[in-house]
């Protein structure tokens, strides 16, 4: 029998403090909050007990923060889409940034098992002002444990409304994708990270934050392939592609940690439940 989990979160500024207050329907929670720098940025860890998804799971994930809020939230470990003959199991994020609010969306890695049917979905909504920093990394199979992603098909999409759309389907059948030097080159681990505003940055600020975003790679280079841009004056993107999870994701926390100090000149306290 499939699960089917929904959680909604609101975070809520509250006499200086952002607070959280949720619902949920099925196997999703998140961990008690925590405040490392300070009342002003709630920590949340989120989990879900099944520890993975096959055909027919589904999660709704929705958040949404009130107006100058900051969450950051994370996972305690990769989420696995598993083997599935036929249904698709869905992960659906929906985020909603009221004005001035800030939410860091950091999971642990997506793990593609060969054989899965899965679709990987992340929508977010800013008002003016609101920020967004996401990332998503994405391994292709289990090389280190010799399953390579010989079958299988994982959908993904990453959408800040009115100005930025990013959807793929990665096929273990499509060679010329997983395989080519303009694809994947043979590669079968990738990472995306945005940093997304509700209004759009000055030119000045645009090239500051592209700047420190391409010095990170040179802080980070295990990771053998990595670019960023700006593709809207709201979105800058950060990509990298490597053979295996450790290296993409330092090089996405070096970006993450750059980004937070030159665009919120905040500083930078890692989740917990990073180091454990």
């Amino acid at each position: 029998m499939p699960w089917n989990a929904t959680l909604d979160l609101r975070y809520q500024r509250r006499h200086e403090t952002t607070t959280v207050a949720h619902r949920h329907l099925g196997p999703l929670r998140i961990f008690h909050s925590h405040y490392p720098q300070g009342p002003g940025l709630c920590h949340n860890v989120l989990i879900h007990p099944p520890g993975g998804l096959v055909g027919g799971d589904r999660l709704d994930i929705r958040i949404h923060a009130e107006a100058d809020c900051h969450a950051l939230l994370t996972t305690p470990g990769a989420t696995r889409f598993y083997r599935s003959p036929g249904p698709v199991a869905t992960q659906s994020v929906s985020i909603q940034l009221e004005p001035g609010a800030k939410l860091e969306w950091l999971p642990m890695e997506t793990l593609a098992y060969p054989g899965c049917n899965a679709i990987n979905s992340l929508r977010a909504e800013l008002a003016p002002d609101a920020q967004l920093l996401a990332w998503e990394v994405t391994a292709l199979g289990l090389p280190v444990s010799g399953q390579p992603f010989d079958t299988g098909c994982l959908q993904q999409r990453i959408e800040i409304v009115d100005c930025w759309l990013d959807q793929g389907r990665l096929d273990a059948l499509d060679k010329r994708l997983l395989d080519s030097p303009l694809g994947l080159a043979g590669l079968r681990c990738l990472g995306t990270l945005v940093l997304a505003s509700g209004s759009p940055w000055p030119l000045q600020a645009r090239e500051a934050l592209l700047q420190a975003v391409r010095e990170t790679p040179a802080q980070s280079p295990a990771a053998p392939h990595s670019g960023a841009t700006f593709p809207h004056d709201r979105v800058l993107v950060l990509r990298a592609l490597g053979p295996l999870v450790e290296p993409v994701m330092q090089t996405l926390k070096a970006a993450w940690r750059s980004v937070r100090t030159s665009a919120w000149g905040a500083q930078v306290a890692e989740p917990r439940i990073w180091q454990t």
